[in-house]
């Protein structure tokens, strides 16, 4: 719970001191939503890649002409399927937080790279024979670095497209190699 306060308490620091920034340069902050598909897996010998949802709220605060910084706060349906029996599924949802520097190549046109913090709001096994919670075996924060690009299209619609790679070891008390979440995501983004 610290983690998720921290994580909420540094994005909306970054709004608001970035809004002044803003204010003091003349280029206005916008905000927004955002929402598309994540394809997420974890670098396991046994996991390959799952389908989930993400979405959530985001501000663009300019620095300069060409910069901007966008905290955002999105819900992060991550995880895996085991690969020798696709029905049973690793579900780690997250409430994130990632901050990125966008650098605007056109004005319709960026790119984007930053740091991601995730909190754990559900992490569970789902297969055949029902669903168990794992709250035990895997951490409830994660920390990934991003990497994307974005294209907005007319009257503030754009698609996003952003690779997150987990940089944590995602697994409780473990000895063997780190376990990292993986994610890329693909979607749309409507500033107002």
């Amino acid at each position: 719970m610290k983690k998720l306060l921290l994580g909420l308490a540094i994005a909306l620091s970054s709004m608001s001191f970035a809004q002044e920034k803003a204010k003091e340069a003349s280029l206005p902050v916008r905000f927004g939503v955002k929402a598309g598909l994540n394809v997420s897996s974890i670098n396991s010998d046994d996991a390959k890649a799952k389908a989930g949802l993400y979405g959530g709220f985001f501000a663009n605060i300019p620095v300069a002409s060409s910069f901007s910084v966008q905290p955002e706060l999105l819900y992060n349906g991550m995880g895996a399927k085991n690969e020798d029996y696709s029905d049973v599924k690793l579900n780690l949802d997250y409430i994130s937080v990632p901050v990125m520097v966008q650098y605007n190549i056109l004005p319709e046109f960026y790119v984007e790279a930053g740091p991601q913090f995730s909190f754990a709001i559900n992490r569970k096994i789902k297969g055949p024979g029902g669903t168990a919670d794992v709250k035990d075996f895997y951490k409830g924060f994660d920390f990934g670095l991003g990497l994307g690009a974005g294209y907005y299209i007319a009257q503030g619609f754009g698609v996003t497209a952003r690779f997150v790679a987990g940089v944590t070891d995602i697994i409780e008390n473990n000895n063997d190699d780190a376990i990292r979440n993986s994610v890329f995501q693909i979607g749309v983004a409507y500033k107002f």
